[in-house]
């Protein structure tokens, strides 16, 4: 081959390459586009019926406007708030819907990816719609089968109110007698009870009359008939208190009787357990107990109308004498085990002074002040430990002087003091 030529092989090369490349990205393009183009015919479906989706939410929106007017007419603005609040939510679902919808309509190619994520959108969009708007009208719906029951409820609610003025009277007639009997003080909470009752039975009155006044217009009437519902409630449990009150006050006599009877051997137990108790502090506390618990005893008759009072004196006094009897056992058990462990503090004070005495002899003049300070210190509080009458402090003493006692022994062994 002529030396002019010697770039020919290579040029056939590159060109052979580049055919073979052009041949390869054209097929990709090509098997992507097929793929792409099944991934449409696919998600045809799902856009269809994303469309029919749209139809039936819009259908929904349209109808719920109408019963909103009609909601409205019926009920008034507050009853229908929470469909015209679901309305609002299911346009602004649905504007975007149909943003999306018109994405999906318009000329320009998507990729397959991106409409059936739009597709998806949509569905969720218009079921939300769907939902929030069913579940308004379902609460209007039962609104309005409520209101279809007002006519017969009415007359059942009157007849529960001339019901509970009877027991009204009923009531009051047992009160009077009660009062003979008891002081006011102990029919206060019946009393209370009874003027509930009458508050209830006058407010539920007057919205029956108003409820029927409304009915008689056609107008609705549910929440009044609901309002005389709930104040008959109230009213039928305050009367079952009012009527447990004789039973409650027969209760609370016999419990004052047993508190009492329980009290007076308390009583006894506790002025045997003050005249032993040692701790003079202790016997006084629990001397002014027993004398608090004593006038109560004494001025029961005070509290005769009223057994619940009666009662609860009785037991706040048996109360404090428990607290009063547990500090005397506490403070007579300290001297008890005091008196009884002084013996031995004695004698573990007296042998920790004979070691320290020792000690020093031993050191001679080279033993300092301070070691003597100590022993001496711990001599004088054994001598206390001896004289003291109290055994609690008694043993406290001795406890110091085995102490000072020690510091003298270890300050001895240190001739440097």
């Amino acid at each position: 081959m002529p030396d002019g030529l010697w770039w020919l092989p290579s040029l056939l090369v590159f060109a052979a390459a580049a055919v073979v490349l052009t041949g390869a990205v054209v097929a990709l393009r090509r098997f992507g586009a097929r793929r792409e183009q099944a991934a449409l015919a696919d998600g045809a479906d799902v856009e269809a019926r994303a469309k029919g989706h749209i139809v039936r939410a819009d259908n929904a929106v349209r109808d719920a406007e109408r019963e909103l007017a009609f909601a409205e007419a019926q009920f008034g603005p507050d009853a229908a708030r929470a469909l015209r609040s679901a309305l609002d939510s299911a346009r602004g679902w649905m504007r975007e819907a149909f943003i999306l919808q018109q994405r999906l309509d318009d000329a320009e190619a998507d990729t397959a990816a991106e409409r059936r994520t739009w597709s998806a959108r949509i569905d969720g969009l218009c079921a939300s719609a769907v939902g929030a708007l069913d579940d308004a009208e379902a609460a209007l719906a039962v609104r309005r089968r409520t209101e279809r029951g007002a006519h017969e409820e009415l007359p059942a609610l009157r007849a529960d109110v001339e019901r509970l003025e009877r027991r009204r009277i009923e009531a009051g007639a047992m009160l009077g007698r009660l009062a003979t009997r008891f002081a006011e003080s102990a029919l206060a909470p019946a009393r209370a009870a009874a003027t509930r009752v009458d508050t209830a039975l006058a407010g539920a009155g007057g919205a029956l009359d108003e409820a029927e006044v409304r009915l008689g217009r056609s107008k609705p009437a549910a929440d009044l008939l609901g309002a005389a519902g709930d104040r008959l409630d109230r009213a039928g449990r305050d009367l079952d208190e009012i009527d447990s009150v004789e039973l409650s006050l027969a209760a609370a006599q016999q419990e004052a009787a047993e508190e009492a009877a329980a009290l007076d051997r308390e009583l006894v137990a506790a002025r045997r357990e003050r005249d032993a108790q040692e701790d003079a502090d202790a016997a006084d506390a629990i001397g002014i107990v027993i004398g608090a618990a004593s006038a109560a005893m004494a001025g029961r008759g005070e509290l005769a109308g009223d057994p619940f009072a009666d009662r609860d004196r009785i037991r706040a006094c048996r109360d404090r004498l428990e607290v009063a009897r547990a500090a005397a056992r506490n403070a007579q058990g300290r001297l008890d085990g005091a008196r009884g462990a002084l013996g031995g503090a004695m004698a573990i004070a007296e042998s920790q002074l004979r070691v320290a005495r020792s000690a020093i002899e031993r050191g001679g003049h080279a033993i300092g002040a301070e070691a003597r300070t100590r022993l001496a210190e711990a001599e004088r509080q054994l001598i206390i430990a001896r004289q003291e009458p109290d055994p609690v402090a008694a043993l406290d003493a001795a406890r110091r002087s085995t102490s000072r006692a020690s510091d003298a022994e270890a300050l001895a062994l240190y001739r440097g003091y």
